[in-house]
């Protein structure tokens, strides 16, 4: 049984930063793509930014040069490391995992299996 749980959440202000962590358990594969969603109210889950089992990472445009995705050295923990928060970052982000897809994109949430149960955002402008 995989479990996801994301932690690190809170409420900062515009231009802070954040990091978010997923610590992963279970089993899902030597080969797979991590990545983190988010949701605001009222809006469409969106790709933020994703790892590949082999280390390629992609991004949102959104978030390109102020966020960065990366995995501690066992592989267990998913981190998003978040720069240059505006206000629009704002929205409940999850971790999900994608067994056996050796390729990721953001655009593409097809195989996300596994999901955390989402940690919030919020920044004020």
């Amino acid at each position: 049984q995989v479990r996801l749980v994301e932690s690190g959440g809170g409420s900062v202000q515009a231009g802070g930063s954040l990091r978010l962590s997923c610590a992963a358990s279970g089993y899902f594969g030597n080969l797979y793509c991590m990545a983190w969603f988010r949701q605001a109210p009222g809006k469409e889950r969106e790709g933020v930014a994703c790892i590949e089992s082999g280390g390629r990472m992609s991004y949102a445009d959104s978030v390109k040069g102020r966020f960065t995705v990366s995995q501690d050295n066992a592989k267990t923990i998913l981190y998003l490391q978040m720069n240059s928060l505006k206000y629009e970052d704002t929205a409940m982000y999850y971790c999900a995992v994608a067994p056996w897809k050796t390729s990721c994109s953001v655009t593409d949430a097809r195989g996300f299996t596994y999901w955390g149960q989402g940690t919030q955002v919020t920044v004020s402008s």
